[in-house]
């Protein structure tokens, strides 16, 4: 299918101007555009003049003639379905059917700036974006229907886009179509201006009330828009697209990278070029320490880069080898992560020093990858008028700048609006996958060679220079009183500063970015539970030619920091010889604790994902541990809490351990996520099952490996992923509420995330699930074969 679909060419001019199914024309430019202008820009494929004027309702949205509406979304579709979430809650506010609704995807001389997709922000900022553009819309689509009837707007009645009043209709397409509304959206939570967007949170001022609402929250309402094509094969992805005179490319790199800063931009020594002149046609592209091959044909790219010879200066030293966690140990000994309080309260040492039981435990999670199962792809054609970019950024505006510094690196300058990317999906990205990589990668050869240029990494690129997620060290310490209510926790994680410059803007000069702070989880550290004493430290190791660059992945540091924290909640559970849940409702957060946040039950939601996803599971009270089985294959059950983009969550998991191999295999996961009102449930659901089963897979099998110089899982043999036939079943618990409201945005129904919650929890509750099959303690992620066997071994089991 993907064969066939390769063979779908667009003329070049087609391909600039919009035309094919993926992309958009001048019709739907945003407003500010007379008829003549949008025309002119229209023509023009190398306009990027986004985002328009974000408080005006036609940068938004389109009704057209025949009754329908298009809606201009700056969120992109990574297979979450988050336009579809966004196309409900704007049926909702026009009071039309869901089928007469159209999406126009993301482009920078088109749609709106909605932020990063990330996050779990699709539905939780984008939704309130949405509706308040919409119900402004709304609003004035009623005051035309109000003179078109001489009807009074508030005897006026609307379904499915048809105006009733005075014994008389008129459809929105018949008021408006295709014309410009003309009017800003105002009288909302949160006022919006030119450049962002008004919010408006569900059933607030000026929006339709929650409690009339037929659309969202409702199951069976919508079919993802994406899915037809994407199951009969007419979607198109990025590496589908193919245009005339275009040519393929392969970067050329170390296989591998090393530590960030001189690990990822290796100096060039010598090119051997006459090492690929039997190959037809290619050709080598050198800028700097940016070093590719282009080719008519892609077989003859790929053929070039493998056979190119290259030879490199040298990496930094990574030490020590075979040892992350003695490195970060020593680094933090060395004074080289000084230590910053990031929250208290109370007294930690003293009541950690009074405590009638006390733990110091240190857990380790290893760097884990992004990596989609298809290759980064990017298909770039820069000109000296202008660039047109197809990508499948998260964050397109953003993108356009570091593209606009690429090019400005290598000698071709053009200004942010005159560099056009629109979006189309790839294969998946979990986060800040290297996608701008690769952006500014395409845009570069296109750019050096003055042809339209594809460029799709290899494996062991996408392996190999992924923005890896952090790995960290966490020590904790922690103290119970005779009734087990915890007395005292201190949470120190030791992580890796999160990087800003992509590889491929590195090797053409662009100055690689150094953060001195590394990210903090300051949620799952203590503060779902109810702690009179409690420390949260930070401590962020030297980044420049010591660790690898890491940034956002799924939930990121969520399941690094549960897996220490709840772990150490499950043993002090056991010392207090007291079952898992029960201690943690014991010590459950409450509104006056550290985790307390105006307008939020913080104790409600905390305890409504634990009571739910235990019920669900159909949780049998016991002392952790208490009853081991007999055998080589034991079973277990463990519990965890978690937390991501505002929303709780809490994992049930049912594992069993073969104590020969050491394999773990999950048979149940129960995940239970308060998120506050869910829009689209389906979508919530789906979205919520992919993450549960990657927590999984990262808790079990995922680790990026590495020697004294550069990373070595490259594949997928060296770097395991969960195969289909140990997936678990998994049961996604969806507490849909609409009284959890919004502090920032004001009254009415919040949603929260629901792309990554999941995940948090998971890897804890497996490691707990582990103690309870065999007694014993891991304390380091992945919880590999090897490692299980090791544990087990240490433990005294045969």
């Amino acid at each position: 299918m993907t064969g066939l679909l390769h063979e779908q060419e667009f003329s070049r001019k087609s391909f600039l101007k919009g035309g094919g199914a993926m992309l958009v024309g001048f019709s739907v430019l945003g407003a500010g555009f007379g008829a003549k202008a949008a025309k002119a820009a229209g023509d023009d494929p190398y306009a990027s003049n986004g985002p328009y004027d974000q408080t005006a309702v036609d940068s938004w949205l389109i009704v057209h003639s025949d009754n329908t509406a298009s809606l201009k979304i700056g969120k992109v579709e990574m297979g979450q379905g988050t336009p579809t979430a966004l196309l409900i809650i704007a049926a909702e506010e026009l009071n039309m059917d869901f089928k007469q609704m159209k999406m126009i995807s993301h482009d920078t001389n088109v749609t709106p700036n909605q932020g990063a997709s990330v996050g779990s922000q699709g539905v939780q900022t984008g939704g309130k974006q949405t509706r308040a553009a919409a119900a402004a819309a709304y609003q004035a689509l009623l005051k035309l229907a109000s003179a078109n009837l001489g009807v009074p707007v508030s005897s006026l009645s609307v379904k499915s886009g048809v105006v009733s009043g005075g014994g008389k209709t008129v459809t929105y397409g018949q008021l408006i179509g295709d014309k410009l509304f003309n009017t800003s959206i105002t009288g909302f939570n949160v006022a919006g201006n030119a450049t962002t967007p008004a919010r408006a949170v569900a059933g607030g001022p000026n929006t339709k009330p929650v409690s009339q609402y037929t659309m969202v929250g409702k199951a069976g309402v919508a079919q993802r828009v994406d899915i037809p094509d994407k199951v009969t094969g007419r979607y198109t992805f990025v590496h589908n697209i193919k245009i005339p005179g275009m040519l393929h490319a392969r970067l050329v790199r170390p296989r591998g990278q090393g530590a960030y800063g001189a690990g990822t931009n290796v100096p060039i020594l010598s090119v051997d070029e006459s090492s690929i002149k039997k190959i037809p046609g290619a050709q080598v592209v050198r800028s700097g320490n940016f070093l590719a091959v282009v080719a008519e044909k892609e077989y003859d790219a790929i053929q070039a880069a493998a056979q190119l010879k290259v030879k490199w200066g040298d990496m930094p030293t990574i030490r020590p080898v075979g040892n992350l966690f003695k490195g970060m140990r020593e680094d933090d000994t060395a004074g080289k992560a000084p230590a910053r309080i990031a929250g208290s309260s109370g007294n930690f040492d003293a009541a950690f020093g009074s405590a009638a039981q006390t733990l110091q435990r240190s857990y380790r999670y290893h760097y884990t990858g992004h990596l989609p199962i298809g290759p980064s792809c990017c298909v770039a054609d820069v000109t000296p008028n202008g660039a047109r970019i197809f990508s499948n950024s998260q964050d397109l505006y953003t993108t356009r700048g570091l593209i606009a510094d690429a090019l400005k690196a290598v000698g071709k300058p053009l200004p942010a609006n005159r560099i056009r990317l629109t979006y189309v999906e790839g294969s998946s990205v979990y986060g800040s996958a290297p996608y701008n990589d690769a952006n500014q990668a395409a845009a570069i050869l296109s750019a050096l060679t003055g042809k339209p240029v594809r460029l799709q990494w290899m494996r062991w690129d996408e392996h190999g220079y992924d923005n890896y997620g952090p790995a960290q060290l966490t020590d904790i310490r922690a103290g119970i009183d005779s009734n087990g209510m915890i007395t005292a926790f201190e949470f120190t994680g030791i992580g890796i500063p999160y990087w800003t410059t992509p590889t491929a803007g590195q090797q053409v000069g662009i100055q690689p970015v150094f953060a001195t702070t590394g990210p903090l989880d300051t949620t799952i550290s203590g503060t779902q539970y109810n702690i009179p004493n409690w420390r949260l430290v930070g401590k962020s190791l030297p980044l420049q030619d010591n660790y690898f660059k890491v940034s956002f992945l799924r939930a990121p540091n969520a399941p690094q920091s549960g897996f220490a924290a709840e772990q150490a909640v499950d043993e002090l559970a056991y010392m207090a010889k007291m079952d898992p849940v029960q201690f943690r409702l014991q010590n459950i957060a409450t509104p006056t604790s550290n985790a307390g946040q105006p307008g939020f039950d913080v104790a409600g939601r905390w305890k409504n994902v634990l009571t739910n996803a235990a019920k669900d599971a159909n949780w049998q009270p016991k002392v952790a541990a208490s009853k081991l089985g007999t055998g080589n294959v034991v079973s277990g059950r463990g519990v965890a809490l978690g937390y991501y983009a505002n929303t709780m969550s809490c994992c049930v998991a049912d594992i069993t351990v073969n104590k020969k191999t050491g394999k773990i295999v999950a048979k149940t996961l129960h995940v239970a996520g308060d998120a506050g009102l869910i829009v689209y449930p389906e979508g919530s659901e789906n979205n919520e099952q992919g993450a549960a089963v990657q927590g999984l897979s990262r808790a079990i099998t995922e680790e990026v490996t590495f020697n004294n110089k550069h990373v070595t899982s490259l594949d997928w043999v060296s770097y395991p992923m969960l195969r289909f036939k140990d997936a678990p079943k998994v049961y996604i618990h969806g507490l849909t509420r609409t009284d959890v409201p919004d502090p920032a945005d004001g009254p009415g129904s919040r949603t929260t995330g629901s792309g990554e919650p999941a995940l948090a929890p998971v890897a804890a509750a497996v490691a707990n699930a582990f103690f309870d099959a065999t007694g014993l303690r891991i304390y380091e992620a992945p919880m590999s074969p090897a490692r299980v066997r090791a544990v087990l071994k240490a433990g005294g089991v045969k």
